[in-house]
Order: C-alpha cells, then structure tokens, then sequence
C-alpha cells in the first residue's frame, strides 16, 4: 500500500485554497458542518479563512481504526442542529469511496437546508461521489495521513508488519519498504511512545 505523509504546512495551504474557491464561487454558507473524526481541522481552517462562526459536526465512521475499514459508512453521532432553510458546506478531509459524504449528505438533506455545497481537501478520482470543491485531486490511489492521525495509522501499519520489526530503525525500513512512508526516527519514537512500546 502507497502512503503519503501530509504536513501541518499543506494542510493549512490546502483549507486555504479550498476558502478561496468558495468565495469565488458566490457561494456563502451559513453553517459549516465538519464530518468527524477527518473533517474537524479542515472545517475549523476554513472558518477562520472565511470568518463563519456557525461550526458543528456529525460523526461517521468507515473506518474502524487507521487504514481498516468496515462495510458501511455509518452515522454515529448525527446533526445536532436546525439547519432548515440554511445554506451548508460539509467538509472532510478526503473524499476516499465516496461512501462517508453520501451518508453524511443524505443525512443533512433530512433537515430540509436551503442547499448543501461539499467541500474536501483531497479528492481521489476513484470516488463514485462528486463534491463541490476540492483542493487537490488525486489522480494515483494512495493512502493520506494527516497530521491529526500519524500515531493512530502508523501504529496500524506497524501491527500489520510480520516478523514485527526487532528495533525502531528496522521499523523505520519496514515502514518505507511496504508502505512507503518516510517517517523520522523522532516521529516513530513519538508514536511507540503512545503505542505503549517504546524502543
């Protein structure tokens, strides 16, 4: 599996340009709904860049732990607010299948909002759903780490390597050679740390 580390840097570039794009579309919501656990920064970066204050979640989960994933996208904590008649920008992280924004769409449309605009940060062209804005495409499939998840998506590349890695410079080449991640030895000290583990 191809994997690709993304910095706090392009993350902040990337909400930027997705701020921008709204903005020049003429579109101004009213309310921006992040999907969590992805969609928390983007959403947050995206308020501050077009100063809307109006910020909730809903919760759905795909994904049962890093890179393992589960057959349906499923609501788990759902809307919590009217948002009839509003105008709303649901924003994520990536749009990966497809499967999480149909959920979370479908959802939102049972409130009856005045219009609902989606907005992603990475867009994978093998999705089935299209969304309204989008930061990057991505046109070869790999798997994003965000910076909010490096601990949670290395430790599950780490439980999938056999034999387990002896040491943390076996681990750092192991992590490179199967997944393609380049990761500082500092980095991984960080996350055995929180793995419970620390070489």
């Amino acid at each position: 599996m191809r994997c690709e580390l993304i910095s706090w840097s392009e993350v902040q570039r990337l909400c930027q340009r997705l701020a921008l794009l709204i903005r020049a579309s003429g579109y101004r919501p009213e309310v921006v709904v992040a999907i969590g656990r992805g969609g928390y920064v983007p959403a947050r970066l995206v308020c501050d860049c077009l100063d809307i204050m109006a910020l909730t979640s809903i919760k759905i989960e795909h994904y049962l732990s890093g890179a393992d994933r589960q057959a349906q996208a499923v609501i788990r904590y759902p809307l919590c607010i009217d948002v009839t008649d509003k105008r709303v920008l649901l924003v994520d992280d990536v749009n990966d299948s497809g499967d999480t924004l149909e959920v979370a769409g479908r959802h939102l449309q049972s409130f009856a909002p005045a219009e609902i605009r989606t907005a992603v940060m990475h867009h994978k062209t093998t999705t089935h759903y299209a969304v309204d804005y989008c930061a990057r495409k991505i046109i070869k499939w790999r798997w994003l780490i965000y910076p909010w998840a490096v601990t949670e998506d290395i430790s599950g590349f780490l439980q999938r390597l056999s034999p387990k890695p002896a040491t943390m410079d076996a681990a750092r080449q192991k992590l490179a050679e199967h997944f393609n991640i380049k990761i500082s030895r500092q980095r991984l000290k960080d996350v055995y740390t929180f793995m419970g583990r620390l070489q």
